[in-house]
């Protein structure tokens, strides 16, 4: 099964675990619900529609308020430590929680009792406590924009606040960001790169490059980079190995904004519903299998 844990940007939402569902735009987990805006209601509802596709089950959630106080995530940290090493899920995906070095290596400590090692996806706030605490060799994906990328490539920074000017957030320096968050151990043993050109690489290189269909509005649209990490989640999840799921999920996520049309206005939730669609197309059209898919 897969799980995805993150945080809901309200103080009040309590801290509540269980398979989750989407109905239109909203996501509910044990008779609580959450709108499908950005962030990880966006990951799990974009997770929700591949699952239908693959016709497997659906996420297994965690969740807590936190507006970024800190206190909601810390409560979440401590029910994964004490409760994830029970639990036998294939594939995690970690999301906006806040970054705690301490914190993290306990939540890796009881991953590390699981009867079964997961697959390890970090985006967001995990992927910094992940770099942060010097363990990210010990994930199989991190999706950073290319901000993040920037800090990860940052030997030096203890925290994306402190990412040194001269390592560059621009498009043209991403592969040298790349090689250098390889060479200084801080990345995953893939990365998915979000940006104008969206990156597939692992510690031999860059494996793909994905720069179309493009839509100028989705670059500035809040929480389609969250979606991409959904969709992959739920592909590897299903079995597909973890650079061949990033590709795909790059090119059913830009596939789907382009179906949406999307203009300065459009909401992420109009991207997950065509997230269906793009995936049945990227996964089916010409024969294409799951070998195949970086071919």
């Amino acid at each position: 099964m897969l799980a995805i844990i993150g945080t809901v940007p309200d103080q009040d939402f309590p801290l509540v675990e269980g398979d989750v569902v989407l109905v239109d735009d909203e996501i509910f987990i044990r008779g609580k619900r959450v709108s499908v805006n950005r962030g990880t209601p966006a990951l799990l509802a974009s997770a929700i529609k591949t699952c239908e596709v693959l016709d497997i089950p659906g996420p297994f959630g965690y969740l807590v308020g936190d507006i970024g106080r800190g206190d909601g995530s810390r409560r979440l940290y401590e029910h994964l430590t004490r409760n994830l090493g029970k639990c036998n899920f294939n594939t995690i995906a970690f999301h906006y929680l806040q970054p705690d070095v301490d914190w993290h290596n306990r939540v890796l400590f009881a991953v590390e009792e699981m009867s079964q090692r997961p697959v390890l996806i970090a985006d967001a706030g995990f992927m910094y406590a992940a770099k942060m605490s010097g363990q990210s060799s010990q994930y199989d994906l991190f999706t950073p924009d290319v901000g993040e990328l920037a800090f990860l490539a940052d030997e030096e920074a203890p925290h994306p606040f402190y990412t040194r000017g001269f390592i560059l957030h621009e498009e043209n320096q991403i592969p040298e960001l790349i090689s250098r968050a390889y060479r200084h151990r801080n990345a995953a043993r893939c990365l998915l790169v979000k940006g104008e050109k969206d990156y597939v690489a692992d510690s031999d290189g860059i494996r793909a490059v994905v720069d179309h269909p493009s839509e100028e509005a989705m670059e500035a649209m809040g929480g389609t980079g969250d979606t991409v990490t959904g969709i992959a989640a739920a592909l590897i999840e299903s079995g597909m190995p973890v650079h061949d799921a990033a590709v795909a999920a790059i090119r059913a996520n830009r596939l789907a904004g382009s179906y949406a049309k999307p203009t300065p206005a459009t909401q992420v939730k109009e991207i997950v519903e065509h997230v269906a669609g793009a995936l049945e197309e990227i996964l089916h059209k010409n024969g294409v299998i799951h070998e195949q898919i970086c071919a």
